[in-house]
This record gives C-alpha cells, structure tokens and sequence, in this order.
C-alpha cells in the first residue's frame, strides 16, 4: 500500500477487507463490509491504490486483495434502479448499487464531451484525460494524465492505462477480474492504438509503441517481429508483451501445409515492421492537436 494511502486507509484494512470477503458462500458478511468496499472504491478513484503495480524491473503484477475487495463489493451490492431521465423519457440503468457511475465536476480536469459516456464507480482518471463520446471505463481502471478515450472505446476492468495514451474509436482494452491474481492489460506511457484494436489477457504494450488500425493481441496471439528477426509470444509465467517503441500493424501467414495450403489460407498475425522513429512521431503528432 503506498503512503498515500495508508493515510486515507486504516493501518488494518486490508486485513478486515480479506475477511470479509473470505466469508464463505450462503453465510452473511460482516456488517462492514460496505463500508469497507466504499473506503476501498474511493481510494481507487482518488489514485491511492491501483489494481496492478509496477517494479523496479518494469515487471507488472496484480494486487489481488484490490481485486477481491471489488468482487466484495458485487457481492454485499443490491440490484437498484438507477435510471436516469423522468417517467416519459429515460435512460434505464439497473446495477448493484455499489457500483454507480461516477460524478464528475470541474475540479477534476477530465473533459468528458457531451454525447453518452460512462465512468463507473472505483475507476481512476487523472486531471487532463478526455472522454469522447459514447466510451466506458470499468471499475478498477487507471487512466493517467493527457490520455484520450475516443469514441466507441472500452478500457476494461483494472485496466492500467499510461500517460499520453490514445484509444483510438472503437479500441478495446479487456479487463478481468476473476482469477484475482490474473495481472490486466497494461497500456504504458505514450503508446497510440489505433481504431479497432483489440488488447486482451494481460497483455502489456510498452511505452511509445503504436498499435495500428485493427491489430488484436491475445496471450495465444504470436507477433512477428521483422527488424530483429523473432517471434514473440506468452510464456507461462509472463504475459504477451510488445516491446518500447514497436510500430505494430496486422498481418497475415500463409497456412504451409494441408488443404489450407492448397487454397491459399492465411492466417491473421500482428507484425512489429520498424521501431518508432521521427518520422513515426511526426505521424502521430496530430494527436497533441486533438487534445
């Protein structure tokens, strides 16, 4: 826990956190248990504690007792009508009532453009980052500072998303939840992915890469890596990882025997074609415009 937060939380709340929710199925919570979940959420949004953490090696890894207080919380959490609008027009919403969606007000400095977006309670977005319209950030998530969310963007929950970042339309950052110790996307500083990218299974994209339009990255997804001539793939301790300054763009690879060869198959594959250079960054300047 860091010093930050062990001023806004008990010294022995995380203790009291795990025992609650180590109660067995079918029996009651502790009383406090909401109230634990609520300090939990709030430390969340204020940045005080994170889903993942980062060492001194750059190594990611989940912090598990985080994410057994958010399952806590759909778990003491009664389904609620949270609808908003009056009985001729409204937007139906019905959810735990743990988990409603943020308030934002001016203080914050997160521009979140008119037009259907959505930040759920416990999620963390720093002063500077911009929400386009419709996107959705899950409880869990960390956005850092000067990162835009464009539209039809999801960033998944405990996804840990870096400065400067930019979620092109429709990009899709998965979260998970459940295995506790299951470490979740990780999107470090300055890394462009581009519309229609999907990153998935704790995936970790380095600082300063660039994702372009369409690629999708799994823990069973090889990347081919042309400049220095390997593949790389997840291994059973480790996640995927694309490497600092990698221009990934799809691909595909003949099928090389069998029928599939015979017609001429390929199958889909991310490609790293050069590492980011001036020219590359000349190419992504535009995005300093749009914020």
């Amino acid at each position: 826990m860091s010093a930050a937060a062990a001023a806004a939380l008990a010294p022995d709340f995380v203790e009291r956190l795990l025992h609650a929710a180590d109660t067995p199925a079918g029996t009651a919570v502790p009383a406090e248990a909401e109230e634990l979940v609520d300090a939990l959420l709030g430390a969340l949004e204020r940045g005080e504690v994170r889903a993942a953490q980062r060492d001194a090696e750059g190594r990611w890894s989940a912090v598990p007792w985080v994410k057994r207080g958010i399952l806590l919380g759909f778990r003491v959490g009664r389904l609620s009508d949270m609808s908003v609008g009056d009985d001729r027009s409204s937007l139906p919403f019905f959810d735990k009532h743990t988990y409603p969606l943020q308030r934002f007000d001016v203080s914050r400095g997160v521009r979140i453009v008119p037009g259907g977006s959505s930040v759920r309670r416990g999620a963390y977005l720093a002063p500077g980052v911009v929400c386009m319209p419709p996107m959705y950030v899950n409880v869990g998530a960390w956005i850092g500072s000067g990162t835009m969310v464009d539209s039809h963007a999801l960033v998944g929950s405990c996804a840990q998303i870096g400065e400067r970042v930019h979620l092109s339309a429709a990009a899709q950052i998965g979260g998970v939840l459940e295995p506790v110790n299951a470490a979740p996307v990780v999107i470090e500083d300055d890394v462009l992915v581009g519309g229609n990218c999907g990153v998935y299974e704790g995936t970790i994209v380095r600082s300063r890469a660039v994702l372009a339009a369409g690629v999708v990255l799994t823990r069973g997804t090889p990347v081919y890596d042309l400049v220095h001539e390997r593949i790389l793939r997840a291994s059973e301790s480790g996640p995927l990882e694309i490497p600092s300054g990698a221009v990934v763009v799809p691909g595909a690879r003949q099928v090389s025997k069998g029928w599939g060869n015979e017609q001429g198959i390929a199958l889909q594959t991310p490609v790293i074609v050069k590492y980011r250079d001036e020219k590359t960054d000349v190419a992504t300047a535009l995005e300093g415009w749009l914020r």
